[in-house]
């Protein structure tokens, strides 16, 4: 098995993550849109705190900006919170039930052993690697935490690597691998291999 194929593996089943996280950004900017219908309810709201602010009209009319960013930013950290439960299910299913993800069934590979606990701490461990550090730095940029948005992706790319890296040498055991005590192998390798100690027992 060739680190290129795992490569292709991983990087079909990002192309699935991407296109759920593009779908999920349409969907996000979708509600911020309808935010604007809801502007006039605010602004009623707004108004009716300006009347009652006793001529305090900053700190009435900063209650209206608050709220609308308030829910944007919500809506954000929905849509990341959905990827990343979403991709933990997408992985923890695909291994419990066939030991592959889609990329690994389209380059031949298999995780083994096939357990639901194995799968779903090798699906935790590459959620986190692949998805849900970076979500946690870009929801701490949206909500304007720059410096620790900017730690947690140095965390978040270090961990990648940490997972990927192993990869490439002898053993070809991720992170992901080591901790669910799992490893991936070639399908075709595992059933030549069977055929031939079926054939010499």
């Amino acid at each position: 098995m060739s680190a290129f194929r795992r490569a292709t593996a991983w990087l079909i089943d990002f192309a699935l993550v991407a296109a759920l996280a593009s779908l999920l950004a349409v969907l996000t900017f979708n509600r911020m849109s309808a935010l604007v219908t809801d502007v006039p309810e605010l602004a009623a709201r707004g108004g009716f705190d300006l009347l009652t602010s006793r001529g305090d009209v900053l700190d009435a009319s900063a209650g209206l900006g608050t709220s609308l960013w308030d829910k944007s930013v919500g809506y954000v950290q929905q849509a990341f919170g959905l990827l990343v439960v979403a991709v933990f299910l997408y992985r923890w299913a695909c291994l419990a039930l066939a030991g592959r993800t889609v990329g690994k069934a389209l380059t031949g590979l298999k995780v083994m052993p096939r357990t639901p606990r194995r799968a779903a701490l090798r699906a935790a461990v590459t959620t986190s690697t692949d998805v849900a550090v970076y979500a946690v730095a870009c929801v701490l940029l949206v909500e304007g935490e720059i410096a620790l948005s900017v730690l947690v992706w140095l965390v978040a790319v270090a961990l990648f690597l940490l997972n990927a890296l192993p990869v490439l040498g002898g053993r070809r055991r991720s992170l992901a691998d080591r901790v669910a005590g799992t490893s991936v192998a070639s399908v075709e390798l595992s059933r030549f291999a069977a055929t031939r100690r079926a054939s010499t027992a």
